[in-house]
């Protein structure tokens, strides 16, 4: 209102309205003031507050509402809706909605390169030509901008105010700088499933246009232009995996017909808002939900099933974020020349995701225009995501430059495969075997025993004292024991030896704890083995001599992989993968640099943390034809590490790799890794690799031949302007 008493006067009926201790009684006094505010009659303040829970405040809480309510919010950067919203949501319903709220440099990583810059650069080149100035001006106008999951609209907002920006200054070379803009609010729309954040992101918009008009056309004309506000809402309440784009966002600026709703009331009948500037391009942005397969609930499956009615595949094993690119997938095949930008989860451009998905992307004349590597989500919520995510521009394909982004540095390609390798469009599809000669890699082995198969360092003690049950006691090594060098031991009795363990009665006893638990279990697999207590139930394979090791999971700080090569005393648990009685030199082959970028490249991650996979990461990884010098030399490397390591025992390898103390601790395990990495480099291309990104880049030119079942070079390196195949 614009009497200050007379608003003074309607927040304390109100309050006073909101000690009624019936419900329905507190809706109807506070009716007669919601109308009392002329001017700010949105849907944040309409009359109707039918089905809201009306608020009891306190006496603190209404000493902080007068206290904020004397506050200049003409300056408040809309941006702090999307941390207010995030701080104050809790942790079930952050994660449900995959909650993320995306800062302004992290906004501007998906729009400069998106449209913005592009528009900044035609600014630039128009210089002070009235013409093309105007022309540029006359496509502000037009632009459109759709963020099907805009939360509290930060997307939106910031888009609109860069564009505002660049106007500006349009009409500053013109001569026209009390010029009223050409850019309506409601060319930038929104999905988003929440009410509160939708009547926020609208509200956010609008306080983003008042803010642009004081700053580019002064207080009074904004003031002007500003009130009162109107009752169109542009921002469509609504499921975003289950709405047609098309009837929101529409090609050809066509009157919306969508049912919304605003803070008060569920549903509102939502006004038909054509575009108020029709024709323009059209982009479309966002941040969507996460949420991993694994973890998606029934509801989110189903909107998964809807989004990607032509694959029921990749509705089953993508995650959340997939049903957007499913969404534009539909939108681009009515409106061509879109282009979209998601963050979306990095497990997107890796593994068994980034094979499945991308394909589907490119056989529709679609390809990645740009993106942005892998980085860590940081913005300034108070609950900030602790995730890694990428940045996934989508367009026609055309002859133009692509862009990839890799922290502060960009590279201008041809194009962008699914796992963000320039110049390269390759799948890597998971094979089940080797197509060479190489040791075939095998899970580790799962007990299901309750834990009576395992005995503590007391129980060891005992039994080295039996001579029946000591000559089954083994090392057993998962990946906290291979990494950080824990102690554990467990019960392995061979099939033909269980009459000769059960005369132990520790033995025997233990069995019988065995069976019970398995006996008890819910999985049909796991009470079948209820009549062999003696073994684990899967029993993946079992060396005879030696085994090379390597764990599913590990750390992506280090600079290796965290390989070891053990003997047969040792039972390899399921968390880990191993080469059965394999030579030593394909300990070498994995503890390189190379299979390093290649595993970080084309495996998934969990985060950030290395996911290593036998049927993508080791089947798939391209090696050349070894003689046997190359062999003998690998060996001899792969054993120089061994002895490197040996030195500093009892040093884990937790403790030599890493990083920080690698060089300064244990230099020579990082010297013996440095002449492994030459000797195998060498094989490949006769000198060691300039950095990560030339080794992914050879490695992929080599998996196409090697899958196209062309030679694999050996010693030479491809020639230059060889074209590359593409898979």
């Amino acid at each position: 209102a614009r009497d200050a008493s007379d608003t003074h006067e309607v927040i304390a009926e109100m309050f006073r309205a909101m000690d009624t201790p019936d419900n329905d009684r507190a809706k109807a006094k506070l009716r007669p003031f919601a109308k009392k505010f002329p001017y700010v009659n949105g849907g944040l303040f309409c009359g109707s507050v039918d089905g809201a829970e009306v608020p009891r405040f306190t006496k603190i809480a209404r000493s902080y509402l007068i206290h904020i309510g004397n506050l200049d919010w003409t300056k408040i950067n809309p941006d702090i809706f999307g941390s207010m919203i995030q701080a104050v949501a809790d942790d079930e319903e952050r994660g449900a909605l995959g909650m993320h709220y995306t800062s302004v440099p992290n906004i501007l990583r998906v729009l400069n390169p998106l449209f913005l810059d592009d528009l900044r650069a035609r600014l630039g080149a128009a210089g002070d030509s009235p013409k093309k100035l105007l022309n540029l001006r006359k496509r502000l106008a037009h632009l459109r901008v759709f963020d099907p999951a805009c939360g509290s609209g930060n997307f939106l907002v910031i888009a609109y105010k860069q564009v505002r920006e660049i106007e500006a200054e349009i009409n500053r070379r013109r001569g026209e700088a009390d010029r009223a803009s050409a850019i309506p609010p409601t060319n930038f729309r929104g999905i988003e499933v929440r009410h509160f954040a939708s009547e926020i992101a609208r509200l956010a918009l609008i306080i983003a246009e008042y803010q642009c008009d004081v700053l580019y056309r002064g207080q009074q004309l904004a003031l002007a232009a500003f009130l009162p506000l109107d009752a169109n809402n542009w921002i469509t309440c609504g499921n975003a995996l289950r709405l047609n784009w098309l009837g929101i966002c529409p090609p050809t600026g066509t009157s919306v017909s969508t049912t919304a709703n605003d803070l008060f009331s569920t549903p509102l009948d939502q006004a038909e808002i054509d575009f108020e500037n029709a024709g323009g391009e059209t982009y479309i942005c966002g941040n969507p939900p996460y949420k991993g397969s694994k973890w998606q609930s029934p509801e989110q499956k189903e909107d998964l099933r809807v989004a990607w009615s032509r694959s029921s595949k990749l509705a089953r094993n993508t995650d959340y974020v997939s049903g957007w690119i499913a969404k534009f997938l539909d939108y681009a095949l009515s409106v061509p020349d879109a282009t979209a930008a998601f963050v979306a989860t990095n497990s997107m451009c890796q593994g068994q995701q980034a094979s499945e998905l991308w394909p589907v992307v490119f056989e529709q004349g679609l390809e990645i225009q740009f993106a942005h590597r892998p980085f860590q989500w940081r913005n300034l919520a108070s609950k900030n995501a602790g995730v890694t995510v990428v940045v996934v521009g989508i367009g026609t394909r055309s002859g133009s430059t692509k862009l990839l982004f890799e922290g502060d540095s960009v590279r201008q390609c041809s194009s962008i495969g699914p796992y963000l390798v320039p110049d390269n469009t390759a799948v890597v599809k998971k094979l089940a075997r080797p197509l060479d000669s190489r040791p075939k890699m095998l899970f580790g082995n799962m007990p299901r025993d309750g834990g009576h198969l395992f005995l503590n360092s007391q129980e060891v003690g005992i039994l080295k004292n039996d001579p029946i049950a000591s000559k089954f006691v083994k090392r057993f090594v998962g990946s906290e024991e291979l990494i950080h060098g824990k102690l554990r031991h467990c019960i392995w009795i061979p099939d033909d030896k269980v009459r000769e363990a059960l005369k132990s009665n520790f033995l025997s006893h233990r069995l019988q704890l065995v069976a019970a638990n398995r006996a008890d279990s819910k999985a049909s697999s796991t009470r079948d083995f209820a009549m062999r207590p003696h073994r684990f139930v899967q029993i993946a394979g079992e060396s005879e001599n030696c085994c090379v090791v390597i764990p599913r999971v590990s750390s992506e700080r280090r600079d290796y992989l965290p390989v070891d090569f053990l003997n047969s005393r040792f039972v390899i648990g399921d968390r880990n993968f191993a080469l059965y009685d394999a030579p030593l030199w394909s300990m070498a082959i994995i503890a390189s640099r190379l299979h390093w970028a290649w595993i970080g490249t084309v495996c998934v991650r969990l985060e950030m943390r290395f996911s290593y996979s036998n049927t993508i990461g080791w089947n798939t990884f391209p090696l050349p034809k070894f003689t046997e010098q190359n062999k003998s030399d690998l060996t001899k490397s792969a054993g120089d590490i061994l002895l490197a390591r040996e030195s500093y025992w009892p040093a884990t390898i937790a403790d030599m790799y890493d990083p920080e103390r690698m060089d300064s601790e244990f230099p020579d395990v990082r010297r013996a890794h440095e002449r492994n990495d030459e000797t195998l480099e060498r094989i490949y291309v006769g000198r060691r690799f300039k950095n990560d990104t030339e080794r992914v880049e050879n490695l992929f030119e080599r998996y196409t031949l090697m899958t196209t079942q062309q030679e694999i070079p050996g010693t030479d390196p491809p020639k230059k302007g060889t074209k590359k195949p593409n898979a």
